[in-house]
């Protein structure tokens, strides 16, 4: 999709700091981090949000989420991490293109919402 900033980002059109890229999966910092580690894992598909996700997708799916576990270990969170995808406009999702987010670093994170 040509309006789609992931998309243009996966085609190499605009300049990411990439971790990780093969055939069906990119992963690369994000560029306003909120925590010592955070990167963005997506599918080169352009699925719109986890709430577009069918039968399809299984394989995808499970790509950029080993993907996701794997550069996690890699970059320093061995002792955990979060996983983060919004989902739509309640759940706070900014780009529509899914896209799952991994934030790490020595300390332990703060709470994510509030009770």
């Amino acid at each position: 999709m040509s309006d789609c900033i992931f998309c243009r980002i996966a085609a190499g059109e605009i300049p990411a700091k990439k971790l990780y890229e093969d055939e069906h999966v990119l992963a690369f910092h994000d560029i306003n981090p909120v925590a010592p580690v955070h990167f963005l894992v997506i599918p080169k598909l352009h699925v719109p949000s986890m709430g577009e996700l069918g039968a399809e997708h299984v394989e995808l799916m499970g790509r950029v989420m080993t993907t996701a576990a794997r550069l996690a270990r890699e970059n320093g969170c061995g002792e955990g991490y979060r996983t983060i995808i919004n989902t739509g406009r309640v759940g706070r999702q900014e780009v529509y293109h899914l896209h799952v987010h991994i934030l790490g670093g020595p300390e332990v994170l703060p709470a994510m919402l509030k009770r």
